[in-house]
């Protein structure tokens, strides 16, 4: 620890010193990202809460009796592109690196969920699907169905290897295009599924999460579609509120239905500007009995369109699901925009899970598609050969993935000025409580739960984990 943050931290100590032994069970642990780097989800030294009252000053107040949405989980879109990096290192330096980023014990961030692409992601090496076929020809029975190109990426593969380190980890599909010979402008991109193959592309997702399991591989959740109303990448689909309403409502969720599969089924999965798709699916109530939820990303729009729907339907589950780092990225602005938007903004607006875009990329930001693949796609880490350097999306994921386990709650705190927070209840009792200083000066403030406080004291820019 430099003389800075030493100094920093002995001052929660003072405020506290001389009461500290009234009321000494609160041992407070914290990790701190600083935007200089000279602190990277660093544990500091621990403190202790005194029953000592506070009454003035910036106070972030924690109220455990008033609880919000339960917590799925925080992570990352593990792409195809994404698990044929992690799958060319060394045994040794993939081994380190998967349990690292989803062990749950302490020194590891214990990422708890993942959502996958169901066939290519713009984010692969290549475009396919799970049934593609010569020009001309359609497979409405999907007897050329196969998971071949799961396991030539290596996603397959390494998703057992991630559940035999995490078998509670929870994870999500999304397509990001059904087979060319469904769509009615016959290419990867654009287009929309052609009616008479609706009941086909149900019993396509039907088929997806069987044959998965059978991999040993369960599917939590599926999103209808990527990003509906962007068809420009490659893969892409376009899919109107009104085509998903009707496809989820008299096809997917029948589907479902009969063929016994409890998958849950998410709707919308883009953007904050466009909160009426949602709810003209929701709206329609044949539609909503067989909907969880919907997702969101945050390209466009603010954080708190989550909360229009979420109020509009409080019965149904909110999910943020994607959002990327541009590289070569901006660490210290990317840290507190990150933490302050997606950490925070999301699951403070009913967000189960926050999930980042993407979890790993090379020196190029390659693998990813021709004509409409991301190209500046950063990775939460960079992955060159068998060496592995750690992205901004690293440190600000784990700032929430290694304490706020799934089944937190998210209880209700006071907003401070300048200090951007959120906390949850675990389920076993502790409270996490994380914080950004949005300004460009050191913050003092107190943390208070119940008769209890402590001072507390974060750099410019910084990101704090509270463990209590």
């Amino acid at each position: 620890m430099n003389r800075f943050l030493k100094i920093v931290f002995a001052l929660n100590v003072i405020c506290i010193g001389n009461l500290s032994a009234q009321n000494n069970h609160f041992t407070v642990q914290s990790w701190l990202t600083t935007p200089d780097k000279s602190a990277l989800f660093s544990k500091q030294e621990d403190f202790r809460f005194t029953n000592v009252n506070a009454k003035t000053g910036d106070i972030i107040r924690l109220n455990e009796n008033k609880t919000f949405q339960s917590i799925d989980g925080f992570g990352y879109c593990l792409t195809g592109g994404s698990a044929q990096l992690i799958s060319q290192m060394d045994p040794k330096a993939q081994d380190d690196l998967l349990k690292e980023l989803f062990g749950t014990d302490k020194n590891n961030i214990g990422i708890s969920y993942l959502r996958i692409s169901i066939g290519a992601s713009d984010l692969d090496d290549k475009v396919f699907s799970y049934d593609d076929l010569p020009a001309g020809e359609t497979d409405p029975k999907l007897e050329k169905f196969s998971l071949e190109n799961d396991r030539r990426t290596g996603l397959i593969p390494i998703l057992k290897k991630i559940l035999k380190i995490n078998p509670k980890i929870k994870i999500m599909g999304s397509p990001w295009s059904p087979p060319v010979w469904m769509k009615d402008n016959g290419d990867t991109r654009g287009g929309s599924l052609k009616p008479e193959f609706y009941g086909t592309y149900a019993n396509y997702f039907v088929m997806y999460i069987k044959w998965m399991k059978l991999e040993g591989i369960t599917i939590d959740a599926v999103t209808v579609q990527n990003e509906p109303l962007h068809p420009g990448n490659n893969p892409s689909l376009l899919m109107l509120a009104k085509d998903q309403k009707v496809f989820v409502r008299d096809n997917l969720g029948p589907a479902f239905e009969k063929a016994g599969v409890k998958t849950k089924i998410i709707v919308y999965d883009h953007n904050c500007d466009k909160p009426e798709y949602p709810l003209e699916i929701l709206d329609d109530a044949a539609a909503k009995k067989f909907v969880d939820g919907s997702a969101f990303h945050l390209y466009g729009g603010t954080i708190d369109a989550m909360s229009k729907v979420h109020d509009a339907h409080p019965d149904k589950n909110i999910y943020f699901t994607e959002q990327w780092t541009g590289g070569p990225g901006d660490f210290p602005n990317d840290l507190k925009w990150n933490v302050e938007n997606l950490l925070i903004g999301a699951t403070q607006n009913w967000a189960k899970t926050v999930l980042q875009w993407n979890l790993a990329s090379d020196l190029k930001y390659d693998p990813h598609t021709d004509r409409g693949g991301c190209t500046s796609c950063m990775g939460a880490v960079t992955i060159d050969g068998s060496k592995v350097t750690r992205n901004v999306a690293y440190y600000h994921m784990a700032h929430a993935a290694k304490f706020v386990r799934p089944g937190s709650k998210r209880i209700e705190t006071t907003q401070v000025e300048g200090l951007a927070n959120v906390a949850f209840k675990t389920p076993d009792g502790k409270f996490v409580l994380v914080v950004v200083n949005k300004t460009n000066v050191k913050k003092n403030f107190w943390i208070a739960l119940g008769g209890n406080a402590v001072g507390g004291h974060l750099p410019a820019g910084s990101v704090i984990t509270y463990v209590f």
